[in-house]
């Protein structure tokens, strides 16, 4: 773990629970495509740095998900880095208080105050064209959050964030986080279509081909849209919609899960609403889900 791979002349990753991008800009400077999970992955993050006398001049958020800024704050504190991130996710970011509050819907409890789900805050700034290194290409992924990107670097390598999963991820945990389903299926229609020297997605092995994965992760979503409207061919409401699927999927329920699952259970069922194949009804003053 943390162990510093090269996939170009410029590009590399540290591999860890969430793959960390490095890029040489020169002899001496080097930019990151996020930071880790927390201060002990920056700390082994600058050490990666110290060995090889690179000097850190930023950081580049794909996203807001604390996996991926946990080690903003110790890194800017050690170099005075740059921290930029996109849109919304740069306010997330720095009031990472967002990201719990979001999931849960409202103010959350201790239990779902911690690393995985909340980061320290960092000083970032807003992550535009002008901002990215000479060459690089910012490319828009939404779907998996609000904002998320990617990036193209000049030696044509593309970090992909989360807009994917890896194949052995999807078939232990079926649902993956999604915020906006009907924008995660067009990214990674996108996606199926880049070619690059590699790919570095954040959550599935390095590869010089994308598509058979980003398809496998397409019907995945399909799949579990289907398994939700069969679920609904009784009016139903959202805790045992959910129950339901935790229980055929074998899945083990605690507050973080609870809170992932149910967000992005929510967002299917807001997307099959839209689409026209679920529908909503009161009854007893309770929201129910129904097929159409």
């Amino acid at each position: 773990m943390y162990e510093l791979i090269q996939v170009s002349e410029m590009s590399y990753y540290i591999q860890s629970p969430a793959k960390i991008g490095l890029v040489k800009l020169n002899d001496t400077d080097v930019c990151l495509i996020d930071s880790g999970n927390d201060k002990d992955a920056g700390r082994k993050i600058r050490q990666i740095l110290d060995a090889n006398g690179w000097h850190l001049t930023a950081i580049y958020n794909t996203h807001s998900n604390a996996d991926h800024i946990g080690g903003n704050k110790y890194l800017q504190g050690q170099t005075g880095c740059k921290i930029y991130a996109p849109g919304i996710e740069c306010n997330f970011t720095r009031h990472p208080i967002l990201e719990p509050s979001f999931l849960y819907g409202g103010y959350p409890c201790k239990d779902l105050k911690h690393k995985f789900l909340m980061a320290q805050e960092s000083d970032a700034e807003y992550l535009t064209k002008d901002v990215v290194p000479d060459k690089f290409e910012m490319i828009n992924l939404p779907g998996h959050f609000f904002d998320m990107v990617g990036f193209r670097t000049p030696d044509n390598v593309i970090y992909l964030a989360d807009c994917l999963s890896s194949r052995e991820t999807l078939d232990k945990y079926q649902i993956g986080f999604i915020y906006d389903v009907a924008a995660y299926i067009q990214t990674l229609e996108m996606v199926k279509s880049l070619t690059a020297k590699m790919f570095i997605p954040a959550h599935a092995a390095a590869t010089v081909n994308i598509s058979e994965l980003a398809q496998y992760n397409i019907d995945k979503v399909y799949q579990i849209a289907e398994k939700m409207i069969d679920i609904c061919s009784e009016p139903l409401c959202f805790e045992i919609i959910l129950q339901r699927l935790f229980a055929d999927y074998a899945l083990t329920m605690n507050f973080e899960q609870y809170v992932l699952v149910g967000s992005t259970v929510r967002s299917y069922l807001a997307w099959l609403k839209d689409t026209g194949r679920l529908d909503v009804e009161f009854e007893n003053n309770m929201l129910l889900w129904k097929r159409i």
